[in-house]
């Protein structure tokens, strides 16, 4: 810890277990109703307001993260996670699974792997009821493109019935493994996309 003040805001809407963790490794939240990014009551828009606003009375400065627009999110991907997966899997990578919050992941990782083999292929799970990717979805409801996202290093999208990823979240729970509903979409959808690969492929999946 290098005893940074943070403040997180984030909706009211999230799990009761992603709250307690972040107030248990000491962050201050800030609860919000969910709103549509056109909406100036939307997290993203709350919180930097709130960085403009913390600026006058914190002598050394605010930083503010702005994961949607921060470049340095998928740079740092690009940088570190995507030649620690080519080196560590020998070069061998042939498909890489991972879902999308801001994008940074995926755009980074992709990116990276794409360079050193244009045949890899990247594949960005969405959940059916709950967009992740809203760069991909359409701008009639609001939704966000984030400039962390670069969907042209994604060569599918693939789809996850919500309902299924949580009975998958649950049977892993059964096996000792504690996840969330969203990890439970990220390995259903490696699993189908494993499926489909010729024997001996490497696929890898992540969550961002």
């Amino acid at each position: 810890s290098i005893g940074y003040k943070t403040i997180i805001v984030m909706n009211d809407n999230q799990t009761q277990e992603k709250k307690d963790t972040l107030r248990n490794i000491g962050a201050e939240l800030k609860l919000i109703p969910p709103k549509p990014y056109k909406d100036d009551g939307n997290y993203v828009k709350v919180a930097g307001r709130l960085a403009e606003e913390l600026k006058s009375s914190n002598n050394h400065g605010v930083v503010w993260a702005n994961q949607f627009d921060n470049t340095a999110n998928a740079k740092g991907h690009y940088e570190t996670t995507g030649p620690e997966i080519w080196n560590q899997t020998d070069a061998k990578v042939d498909a890489f699974v991972c879902s999308s919050g801001t994008g940074g992941t995926i755009s980074g990782i992709g990116r990276r792997l794409k360079e050193t083999n244009p045949d890899i292929e990247i594949i960005c799970i969405d959940f059916e009821e709950w967009p992740g990717v809203e760069g991909l979805k359409p701008l009639s409801d609001g939704h966000i493109i984030p400039e962390t996202f670069d969907k042209s290093v994604v060569d599918q999208m693939l789809t996850i019935d919500t309902l299924k990823a949580y009975k998958v979240s649950s049977a892993m729970a059964e096996k000792g493994m504690l996840a969330g509903q969203s990890s439970g979409a990220y390995l259903l959808g490696a699993i189908e996309i494993a499926r489909s690969l010729k024997s001996g492929n490497c696929l890898l999946y992540t969550s961002p």
